[in-house]
């Protein structure tokens, strides 16, 4: 997934083709071990130099026999998504000895790239939510252990966790319209949609609609910022443009939150005037009056599949893995 203006990062397979000697011969140039003669350890080591070779964290830290260091990039650490991810993490982490360093993106694509930068110069191994096909394929290109964690796409060439979006905008469609709904808008996130990142669920909430005869008109889908407040804004034009829409299905819970919120502020009654279904199965779901419908990730086996993709990844026996993690309609007062 070339699509970075930077080159591929140089690895140690590029030096061995270009001196025509086996990769273990060039790691005990590189690594100053014996049983290696030296004028070939110094062509070695002028070709690496020439080709701009440089030893991954990664590759030294086995060398070294040293802790490897995972990172895991998220959005926001103020989401509530984030920590039960975060515990997974760090469980499956700990438990091979690994130590964790957390970066964030503030939910800012104009910072992917930066910290893609930094994750790959500081960390051994990486798991990542990330948007950004550049900052995606910078870390892909280092060479070391990579996981993109959360897309709605498979990107064939990366390792990936995703999630079943399509399981459960067919359990939300099923639900709404076993209740009678017919006019079902959709509130997506402005960051995916401004990423340039296929467009998987709007996609699939289209596709739904059409498996029941709905109708879906463009207005009914409205982009939101990842918040309470986003999901605010966003119920506020849904009512100036689509009055007539009897239930609304959410990009994520805060933004769901925010929609009914403004909804009952507007003096709709929820469920009967607006139904809401979120997604992602936060606690925080339950403490709103009415608690919110949603549908349900297991948020910190997430986290956990993804440390058992980088760990199989390192030892050889799991690159380009696929791991899928479904979802569960909780139906709450909200419809």
């Amino acid at each position: 997934m070339s699509t970075t203006n930077k080159p591929r990062r140089v690895t140690i397979d590029d030096v061995a083709r270009s001196t025509g000697v086996s990769r273990q011969t060039v790691s005990r140039a590189i690594n100053d071990k014996p049983e290696i003669d030296p004028a070939t350890r110094q062509r070695i080591l002028t070709v690496a130099q020439e080709m701009g070779y440089r030893p991954s964290r990664f590759a030294r830290g086995m060398v070294r026999q040293s802790t490897t260091t995972l990172g895991l990039v998220i959005a926001d650490v103020l989401n509530p998504f984030f920590p039960e991810v975060v515990a997974g993490v760090l469980e499956a982490a700990d438990a091979r000895g690994w130590q964790v360093v957390i970066y964030t993106t503030a939910s800012e694509l104009s910072r992917e790239q930066k910290v893609a930068e930094t994750v790959v110069d500081h960390v051994d191994a990486c798991v990542a939510f990330l948007l950004d096909a550049a900052a995606i394929a910078r870390v892909a290109d280092s060479g070391m252990p990579f996981v993109l964690m959360g897309n709605e796409d498979r990107p064939v060439e990366l390792s990936t966790v995703r999630i079943d979006f399509a399981s459960g905008i067919r359990q939300a469609f099923d639900h709404l319209v076993s209740r009678g709904h017919r006019r079902i808008a959709m509130i997506d996130d402005r960051n995916r949609a401004e990423s340039g990142a296929p467009d998987v669920r709007s996609g699939l909430f289209t596709a739904a609609a059409a498996e029941y005869g709905l109708p879906v008109e463009p207005h009914w889908r409205q982009l939101a910022t990842n918040s309470v407040q986003g999901g605010a804004a966003a119920m506020e034009r849904l009512l100036e443009t689509a009055p007539e829409v009897t239930a609304v299905v959410s990009y994520n819970d805060m933004i769901a939150i925010g929609a009914m919120r403004h909804a009952m502020a507007r003096g709709l009654a929820v469920p009967g005037d607006c139904a809401f279904v979120g997604f992602d199965g936060l606690t925080l779901g339950e403490l709103v009056d009415p608690p919110l419908t949603t549908l349900s990730i297991d948020k910190r086996r997430l986290g956990q599949a993804a440390v058992e993709q980088a760990a199989a990844q390192m030892a050889g026996t799991g690159a380009m893995a696929d791991t899928v993690v479904r979802t569960e309609l909780m139906v709450r007062a909200s419809t």
